[in-house]
């Protein structure tokens, strides 16, 4: 498949890149997406959540009343889960959400997240940028120009960011810069377009081809 390499006006220059068909054209395998995403997002969790239980809660152990002859339930201390203030039964504790995948499946993964958003048409290349200073009206005025409007929009550059263009983009609540080297499933599934600089193209099938058995 070739798309054509738009300037910073919006405008085509006459150049058209391939995009490999191994990696942009192939059969998109959603359940892969769906573990690879989940991942990212369980691997991001905190787990720092946690309530006291009973034998952590501050108070006194002595026995309310009398084990029999009230007409109530039995009640052996203030800390019982069923009084106020007192502790939580099986209640959450600190704990590690992450989990592996192996290397082949998130390679999948990318792959049909990729080719999904082809499919959609929802992928512009343009040529390398070099901002000379960071001006977010810039970033604004190159978003209209390729007609993305405000949509949430992933900008995809080579190895090495232009650092002018990242803190152009930076104020932009609905654009994320990324190094191609460091594009995830979960980010290209958010994103409602995908914006790649000419050069990380092949800086994609660059890292491909490195992964590939």
């Amino acid at each position: 498949m070739e798309l054509s390499v738009l300037n910073i006006a919006g405008q085509e220059t006459g150049r058209k890149i391939e995009l490999n068909d191994a990696i942009f054209g192939i059969q998109p395998n959603e359940h892969a997406i769906y573990l690879d995403v989940k991942q990212f997002l369980a691997n991001n969790r905190q787990g720092t959540h946690k309530s006291k239980q009973r034998n952590e809660i501050s108070g006194s152990t002595r026995k309310l009343k009398k084990q029999k002859g009230t007409g109530g339930a039995r009640a052996g201390g203030i800390k019982n889960p069923l009084f106020r203030g007192g502790g939580r039964v099986f209640g959450p504790v600190p704990r590690d959400y992450s989990f592996k995948l192996n290397k082949k499946l998130k390679r999948l993964a990318r792959k049909s997240a990729l080719s999904v958003k082809v499919a959609e048409n929802a992928v512009t290349i343009v040529e390398d940028l070099n901002f000379e200073a960071p001006k977010t009206k810039q970033m604004i005025q190159l978003l209209n120009n390729l007609k993305l409007g405000d949509r949430n929009i992933l900008l995809v550059t080579n190895s090495e960011i232009n650092e002018n263009v990242l803190l152009s983009a930076r104020n932009l609540q609905y654009v994320d810069v990324m190094r191609v080297c460091d594009l995830a499933t979960y980010n290209i599934m958010r994103a409602k377009n995908l914006v790649f600089v000419e050069s990380s193209v092949q800086g994609l099938n660059e890292m491909f081809n490195l992964n590939e058995e």
